[in-house]
């Protein structure tokens, strides 16, 4: 049965400090896609919007369900490349980097690429599930046994990503392809919703029998109300029959604002596409006002404000001490003259009062992560205890190491002692250089005889002989 989406984005800035939106969504009949931005200042939201852009063009082209998956692959990994082509450009974006979740449809199969920790789920019947797995810190921990579910929701570093786009080689997506029935709902969320709202609250929303653009409002109010602290976005797509689907494209969050920046001039894709709708849609709150009652004068006035001042001064003053008690038992991650350290205490001062003292410091240096990481590192890594503190430091150990398939040239020692190195030819052959920088080859002639380096003469081997394994002698990463 043809199928198609019925579909509504929404997005706010959430309630934090953050003074614009680093999230970027689009929806459109046949592409969904959600990007969560990271980076700092003016990158994010770059960041999220260009891989919009990049994608956007799928929505609308002709593809067959045997090699959309691939399409939908090959456009992402473009996208990333387009992130370090920018960020070569422009200083103030290295570093920048986004969570994606691109979910493409043709008839009623459906692509999905997934990288970060932006989440999608499927409520099909009465039952709801997570279809993407989060590239997370946190979710490491889970896989690993270390920590239970009920830790993980209020884990202090559960906003760690351990893999998004950022234009380096290896930012690669999670695939896979589903089967649409008529019935089924998509949600496609940034962390600022499952971050701040229970999972088990998310799915009672789901399982509401609501239009898509109501319950996206009500996925961002009840975020609202739950204070949240990160920019939230959410697309609710619901699969209906052929000929009942929604055929506006919706573009929101950073993506659908016009930006005055050289950059993404001309027009990215996402914004020709945001020219099409401009229903960006944000909460309307009643502004309240509280006001003194009386006029403050009188005698009685000036003996209540004094009595107020001197129980600020007791309340401040037990205050002050029992955050400074408190502050020495916590611990966080950051920097210590160019090393990865940990430290007891908070990252913040109190006045001229030191706050944290270093605990350790690792051999680590921040300078060999990725930028993102030294970025996060500089600005401190909270943990629980001094145990998760350590569980953060191996994790940037690993992170720190360089890329197996980067360490092209691998030093073999030889029976005599003298060091070669050995590499590995476009031809799959094994080239040697000795000590003495001279190179040479060693594969099997079709007489099952080798030649060495320094000899004409051929040595009768009886068989070729095997070749001796390539394995790295540092520590790498996959």
């Amino acid at each position: 049965m043809s199928v198609a989406f019925r579909y509504a984005a929404r997005s706010h800035v959430g309630l934090g400090t953050k003074s614009r939106n680093e999230d970027s969504a689009y929806a459109g009949p046949e592409l969904l896609v959600l990007c969560d931005g990271m980076g700092g200042h003016a990158a994010g939201d770059v960041a999220s919007s260009l891989v919009v852009g990049e994608l956007v063009h799928l929505d609308g082209e002709s593809h067959g369900a045997d090699d959309m998956l691939d399409i939908l692959e090959r456009s992402v990994l473009e996208a990333n490349d387009r992130l370090s082509e920018v960020a070569d450009e422009t200083e103030t974006l290295e570093g920048m980097g986004t969570t994606c979740i691109a979910m493409m449809r043709s008839g009623a199969k459906l692509a999905v690429a997934n990288i970060g920790d932006s989440r999608a789920y499927l409520r099909r019947g009465t039952r709801v599930t997570q279809i993407t797995k989060d590239h997370s810190f946190v979710q490491k921990l889970l896989d690993e046994g270390r920590i239970s579910e009920e830790e993980a929701l209020h884990h202090p570093q559960r906003s760690l990503v351990t893999k998004v786009l950022t234009g380096r080689e290896g930012d690669e997506p999670d695939l896979s392809m589903r089967e649409l029935r008529v019935g089924d709902r998509l949600l496609l969320a940034s962390d600022g919703l499952t971050d701040y709202v229970a999972e088990s609250t998310v799915a009672d929303l789901l399982l509401q029998d609501a239009a898509p653009g109501a319950l996206a409002d009500r996925l961002i109010e009840i975020s609202l109300r739950a204070s949240v602290r990160d920019n939230v976005t959410v697309i609710v797509a619901d699969v209906v029959p052929a000929g009942e689907g929604t055929t506006k494209p919706q573009v929101v969050g950073a993506a659908s604002e016009r930006r005055g920046t050289t950059l993404l001039t001309p027009q990215t894709p996402a914004e020709k596409a945001a020219a099409l709708t401009r229903e960006v849609h944000g909460d309307e709150g009643e502004g309240l006002e509280l006001a003194e009652e009386g006029d403050g004068t009188g005698p009685m006035a000036w003996i209540r404000r004094t009595l107020i001042g001197l129980a600020i001064l007791l309340v401040v003053a037990g205050g002050g001490w029992a955050t400074y008690d408190w502050s020495q038992r916590q611990y966080f991650v950051g920097e210590d003259d160019g090393h990865v350290a940990i430290f007891r205490g908070v990252s913040q001062d109190l006045g001229p009062i030191e706050l944290s003292t270093v605990e350790e410091v690792t051999d680590i240096e921040v300078s060999a992560l990725p930028t993102y990481y030294q970025q996060e590192v500089r600005g401190s890594l909270s943990a629980d205890d001094l145990a998760g503190a350590e569980a953060i430091v191996e994790e940037l150990r690993v992170l720190s190491l360089p890329r197996c398939r980067d360490l092209a040239q691998l030093p073999m020692p030889t029976s005599d002692g003298d060091a070669v190195t050995v590499t590995v030819g476009p031809d799959g052959q094994a080239i040697t250089a000795g000590p003495d920088g001279a190179a040479s080859t060693a594969a099997p002639d079709t007489a099952g005889q080798t030649r060495g380096p320094d000899t004409d003469e051929a040595t009768a081997t009886g068989a070729p002989e095997r070749p001796t394994p390539i394995v790295p002698t540092e520590d790498c990463r996959p």
